[in-house]
């Protein structure tokens, strides 16, 4: 009898709130030309800066974003940008 292989999903894996940290740290890139600051995504998600600093934390642990350590405005999305989701204004 014939092996069963099961292909893994080549889609990312996100809930939606990450999707929309991801799809909006994209968006500010490509309209300002530097990835946000913290207080940037703080602003337009109305949260704290400790809510900010673990959903970046999270999104960095899963593979979804990279960043320097120590350095300002250093964030990048690692996933292709026709897999963000639509970013929604909360």
């Amino acid at each position: 009898m014939p092996e069963l292989v099961v292909e893994k999903d080549a889609q990312p894996s996100f809930i939606a709130k990450q999707g929309q940290y991801l799809s909006y740290i994209y968006n500010y890139t490509q309209i300002h030309g530097r990835p946000p600051a913290q207080a940037d995504i703080q602003s337009f998600f109305r949260v704290t800066p400790p809510t900010v600093h673990q959903m970046i934390l999270k999104l960095e642990k899963e593979g979804l974003l990279a960043r320097v350590a120590g350095e300002a405005r250093s964030l990048h999305v690692l996933i292709p940008a026709e897999q963000l989701p639509v970013l929604v204004r909360p």
